[in-house]
């Protein structure tokens, strides 16, 4: 990897380092801005559009695992990677249609909190706990890492270490200065700069390899089809609903990603941005998937799949444009590390510090900006540790399946029946906090699972497998344990109601209806899996 070197010229550093300027700047511009309150500074002062929650939930996702992990999982195994893409797509209209208004009505601050006013204390606590070390080894780490890892390939000045260290020191200053206000404005621009960066990645490599016709074109098989046997090694269909459990897991539960959310203007704002993001998530098969594919036709040799990206930007990319790509890679790190550091922070201080210790407004944003410095610099002395890993995607998807599946459940059954409890939620979340870990380290990580001869079982599948015990868990230790009656619990269940009112009412203008466009992009979706499949 070491010997994987590309040329930036004087003009391409000068776009980067404008670049970098800019969002610290917008940083400062944004903390001088505010009010100074907690909720100003964690949830925008609940004020956000629906187009900056868009764009946010976009560029935060389209960080390591995609730039990097994305277009590296294609190289090296084509487009059946596009399937966490586009089962997104689906997940962002039932997030924002059916989970999103009970989240509102409970005027959370954080994704735990849901868990105390649905079920108990215990249960908030737990998965907070889980959340905060996930954003701090997956998150943060994995986007330093995937960002470290290119610039420390395309410079001869820094190595993987120092690259690390310097996209956490400019994404913590402008994360620390500026909270959420200054998250979601520079993620617009991000991604706004990802989509122009990576199309132009796409169609400079398509006219290198020949055109759309010789895209595939003695490439295997199986690398150009979505829908895989049973028996294959990356992505068997047996496992889709295990990759769509993750996307549940990433868009509907996970503070990284909910908190821009959380700070919509009011409920059709936040459910329209859901659905903008939804949309934004399908053209990345040519964005980021195949892309991949054409870094296969022309470099078939490389060391690592992780190393597809910056070879095919740095090798066709004329000066001034690599600038241009490097800039767009560096928006989806930080667009991702500054979500990480600023949800880190909301859940420590509004999870733990306010409830426990009661402490002031002012001094809650105190907390989160020392907060979001310790993240920060334990994301940077972590991140190099995952090249330990066969590829940054593989390390994404496969630490959170055997995890997340049993906090998946706690939640989409907790809106869905009034007779579960505390107690079910906090013992089935234990439950894959316990075994679940364990069982990743055991599998994965040292491969004691094949020395002891255990059968093996794809990730996804995995996880199949721990929500399937996941509620028989919730559901028996519920109905095992006396109910607690919660007062606003009726306000929190989903109800038949609600369904009526979405699904039967059209919205003047039509064309804001969100009904027509969650309909709209569940064609758009299916019509690009049949193209595919």
């Amino acid at each position: 990897m070491e010997s994987a070197k590309f040329d930036l010229h004087l003009i391409d550093y000068a776009i980067v380092v404008a670049y970098f300027i800019g969002v610290v700047a917008h940083g400062i511009y944004v903390s001088r801005k505010q009010s100074g309150g907690s909720e100003d500074y964690f949830l925008a002062g609940r004020s956000l559009p629906w187009y900056l929650i868009g764009f946010s939930l976009f560029a935060s996702n389209m960080s390591g695992s995609s730039f990097v992990g994305l277009m590296g999982g294609a190289y090296a195994n084509g487009v059946v990677i596009f399937n966490y893409e586009w089962t997104a797509a689906l997940v962002l209209i039932l997030f924002a249609i059916f989970i999103l208004p009970s989240y509102l009505r409970a005027k959370i601050s954080t994704v735990p909190g849901f868990l105390e006013e649905r079920y108990d204390v215990r249960s908030r606590r737990a998965f907070s706990l889980f959340t905060i070390l996930a954003i701090m080894f997956i998150d943060t780490a994995g986007a330093l890492y995937a960002g470290g890892l290119v610039i420390s390939n395309v410079t001869g000045y820094l190595n993987l270490w120092a690259a690390v260290a310097v996209l956490a020191l400019v994404a913590g200053i402008y994360t620390i200065l500026g909270g959420l206000s200054a998250v979601v404005v520079t993620d617009t621009v991000q991604a706004i700069l990802l989509i122009i960066g990576a199309a132009a990645l796409f169609w400079i490599g398509l006219d290198e390899i020949g055109g759309w016709e010789e895209l595939f074109t003695g490439t295997p098989e199986d690398m150009t089809h979505m829908i895989l046997p049973a028996d294959d090694d990356f992505l068997p269909w047996t496992g889709l609903l295990g990759v769509i459990l993750l996307g549940f897991y990433y868009w509907t539960i996970n503070q990284f990603v909910v908190q821009r959310t959380l700070g919509a203007k009011d409920l059709k704002e936040g459910q329209i941005g859901a659905i903008f993001a939804g949309f934004l998530k399908l053209p990345n098969i040519f964005l980021m998937v195949l892309p991949g594919v054409i870094a296969l036709k022309l470099y078939p040799d490389l060391e690592t799949p992780d190393l597809a990206f910056p070879t095919l930007a740095f090798e066709l990319m004329p000066i001034g444009v690599r600038g241009l790509i490097m800039a767009a890679l560096i928006a989806a790190i930080m667009s991702s590390l500054d979500s990480a550091l600023n949800s880190a922070a909301t859940l420590v201080v509004k999870d733990f510090a306010e409830p426990i210790f009661n402490v002031s407004e002012d001094r809650q944003v105190w907390m989160g900006k020392l907060v979001t410095a310790g993240v920060m610099v334990f994301g940077a002395i972590y991140a190099p540790m995952i090249a330990g890993f066969e590829s940054l995607f593989s390390y994404f998807q496969s630490s959170l399946s055997y995890i997340v599946p049993t906090i998946v459940v706690v939640y989409i059954l907790g809106l869905m029946f009034k007779r579960l409890n505390g107690n079910g939620a906090f013992w089935t979340i234990m439950f894959g906090l316990i075994i679940g870990i364990p069982l990743f380290v055991l599998k994965e990580v040292t491969n004691y699972w094949t020395y002891m001869g255990l059968p093996e079982i794809h990730y996804t599948v995995m996880s199949s497998i721990m929500m399937t015990i996941g509620i028989i868990l919730h559901f028996g230790i519920s109905y095992a344990t006396s109910p607690k009656e919660k007062e606003n619990i009726k306000d929190l269940v989903w109800q038949g109601e609600e369904a009526r009112e979405i699904f039967t009412q059209w919205e003047k203008p039509l064309w804001q209806d969100r009904t027509l466009w969650a309909g709209l992009l569940v064609v758009a979706t299916l019509a690009m899996v049949v193209w595919w499949a």
